[in-house]
């Protein structure tokens, strides 16, 4: 069974980060990807969107995927629904990602289960801007 770090091992990682990707970043400012992405990026953090469909969201060139980010990325934070957790899963371990974040809503224990096992830093179902706010300001 899936169990997610404690506050202060999320906290801890995410002041150690400064680049993001955020897979699933909507440009539709009506989204929970678009707002909470907009708060992060408020915080300082460096937000690259990961969409396929469009250039640009919060003022950041967004990429097709993953592998075309050309910087490197410290935290994966996903906006997708459970049932592409595992393909997101499949990249970054190919890419050797160190820590994915599944935001609030969003289950998929096989798929994070196995970025642990692989050894990755992995929170499922929480909100990457609500726990900051909680547990590291």
């Amino acid at each position: 069974m899936f169990e997610n770090p404690t506050p202060e091992q999320c906290c801890a990682l995410l002041k150690g980060v400064k680049n993001i990707a955020v897979v699933g970043l909507s440009p539709n400012p009506a989204r929970p990807s678009y707002g909470v992405a907009k708060a992060m990026q408020g915080f300082g953090f460096n937000i690259i969107p990961v969409h396929p469909a469009v250039k640009e969201v919060l003022g950041a060139r967004a990429y097709p995927r993953l592998a075309d980010i050309p910087v490197a990325v410290e935290l994966v934070n996903v906006f997708r629904r459970a049932e592409f957790i595992d393909a997101v899963v499949d990249e970054c371990l190919q890419l050797k990602q160190k820590a994915l974040w599944i935001q609030e809503g969003i289950i998929n224990e096989r798929a994070a289960l196995r970025a642990r096992q692989a050894g990755m830093f992995v929170v499922m179902n929480r909100c990457i801007y609500r726990d900051y706010r909680a547990y590291c300001i």
